[in-house]
């Protein structure tokens, strides 16, 4: 069963449409192209309809037919607004460090983009953590304190945010994070995509 997130990547490529398209231009119906695939006309139709996806072999098999390759199916052809729904079911939780205790974990809410202009987090700072590993990289970074206390280390100076602050710093500079708090903290990080650690 495929996640909501996945089907809704899949359908932004309009695969089911695209078959339909070349069937119409080729004034083929949906038995005939059967005959020439091997799938049923049942199936040919679900999968015009968004249905169900096709396997790669499946859909090598249909781009064999109309004579074009599989990047037919997968190249933009009109100008779309990007729109990616991340579902909090679908992020995969991290540390920012696997030996030791983590100075916090990290949710990448845009992983699904291609070609980001920006790569957002999710990040989670626990209460009594050590600073997490201090860091540099080449950009921009903004942090957005959702909630609790967070202490920004950079450039040998100390910034405490407080829920509802947010820091735009040059990460150029070596930087790491401590929960400042008693309580859990969480921020939203964006940083350029060349950054993302």
């Amino acid at each position: 069963m495929l996640s909501e997130t996945l089907v809704e990547g899949l359908e932004n490529y309009r695969i089911g449409p695209k078959i339909r398209a070349l069937r119409s231009e080729r004034g083929l119906g949906l038995a005939q192209l059967g005959d020439h695939t091997g799938l049923s006309a049942g199936m040919l139709s679900k999968i015009e309809r968004g249905q169900v996806f096709p396997t790669l072999p499946t859909l090598l098999r249909i781009a064999m037919v109309f004579g074009v390759g599989l990047d037919h199916f997968f190249a933009d052809g009109a100008a779309r607004p990007v729109v990616e729904v991340v579902r909090a079911k679908d992020r995969l939780r991290l540390p920012d460090q696997m030996r030791g205790d983590p100075g916090y974990y990290f949710e990448s809410l845009d992983f699904p983009v291609p070609a980001r202009k920006l790569n957002a987090y999710l990040a989670q700072f626990p209460t009594k953590a050590d600073p997490s590993q201090p860091h540099r990289h080449d950009g921009a970074e903004i942090v957005y304190v959702i909630s609790g206390r967070l202490e920004l280390s950079i450039h040998g100076g100390i910034e405490l945010l407080e829920e509802g602050d947010s820091v735009y710093f040059d990460p150029s500079f070596e930087h790491s994070y401590r929960n400042a708090g008693d309580d859990p903290c969480s921020a939203m990080v964006v940083v350029t995509p060349d950054t993302a650690e």
